[in-house]
């Protein structure tokens, strides 16, 4: 699987007092099993973006090739290429509705035509991708859960699809901390287990430098920056200018070097930073 963007443009409103071009002559590849992180200022283009990966959005100009088919092609059945590729909007929870947890998630195998015991084994196996017991949550009503279990139970309705390339914005939205976290590592999770591609959109250059393989970067719709989060990271003065911060690791061990000590910057994780702390103390020492 390989998703292969070329010269992708998406204009609102044109023709139009207010029109604006949100996606500029955008290129770029993804691989398969690779973790990709898109971070912007609000604004940026980064959900319009996603939007064109499995067709909900129609570009003015350029392609979206998707494994080899242009999805962008008039007679492309999308039906087709939306069973390989699952979107989670923000706060997908909201998009509950059924009586019990099992039916919420089976809506969208059942929606494939799937016989009742692949349906069933599929929603299993997504509940349990999404850490949450089968038998402790599957006849309850999804508004009985805590807003973190809505979550995985909204996600889980999109994993049992079985999708090639899961894509996310801001999946940790409104969570608390450790809502946060558990929800970073079960993406994590399904991504080792699955083999699959992760698209992760977000604010927190902490989970993008930690978790990302590749990151693309949005300013005022044109892709401006793309490369692996160290060589992204590298760039501190430029995404300052685009509004944009750096990992508090990064930004830490930036501050210890404007205070005179000898340490690396192009440093990601607490980790590391601790590491290299260590080896300067140590090289002081001596």
């Amino acid at each position: 699987m390989a998703i292969i963007v070329k010269n992708l443009t998406y204009i609102y409103n044109e023709g139009l007092p207010f029109e604006t071009v949100a996606v500029d002559d955008v290129s770029f590849e993804i691989n398969d099993n690779e973790f990709v992180g898109i971070i912007g200022h609000t604004g940026s283009g980064k959900s319009t973006l996603i939007q064109h990966l499995d067709g909900l959005l129609k570009p003015k100009t350029g392609n979206v090739v998707v494994n080899g088919t242009d999805i962008t092609e008039k007679d492309v059945k999308l039906r087709d290429i939306r069973r390989k590729i699952g979107l989670v909007f923000q706060y997908p929870e909201y998009q509950l509705f059924e009586e019990t947890v099992e039916k919420d998630v089976a809506f969208g195998p059942v929606n494939l035509g799937l016989n009742k015991e692949e349906v069933e084994e599929r929603v299993a196996e997504a509940i349990e991708l999404v850490g949450l017991d089968f038998d402790e949550v599957a006849g309850r009503s999804p508004f009985e859960l805590s807003g973190g279990q809505r979550r995985r139970i909204a996600i889980a309705g999109v994993i049992a699809m079985r999708p090639e390339v899961l894509i996310m914005d801001e999946p940790t939205a409104g969570l608390d901390p450790q809502g946060h976290r558990d929800i970073l590592e079960m993406i994590k999770t399904i991504q080792t287990r699955r083999k699959s591609i992760v698209i992760l959109v977000s604010h927190n250059m902490g989970d993008i430098a930690r978790l990302a393989d590749k990151v693309l970067v949005m300013h005022k719709g044109k892709l401006v920056l793309s490369g692996t989060p160290r060589e992204v990271f590298r760039h501190a003065d430029m995404l300052a200018r685009i509004g944009l911060g750096l990992p508090p690791a990064t930004q830490f061990m930036i501050e210890m070097k404007k205070r005179g000590a000898d340490v690396a910057t192009d440093i990601l994780s607490l980790e590391e930073a601790e590491a290299e702390i260590i080896n300067y103390l140590k090289g002081r020492k001596q």
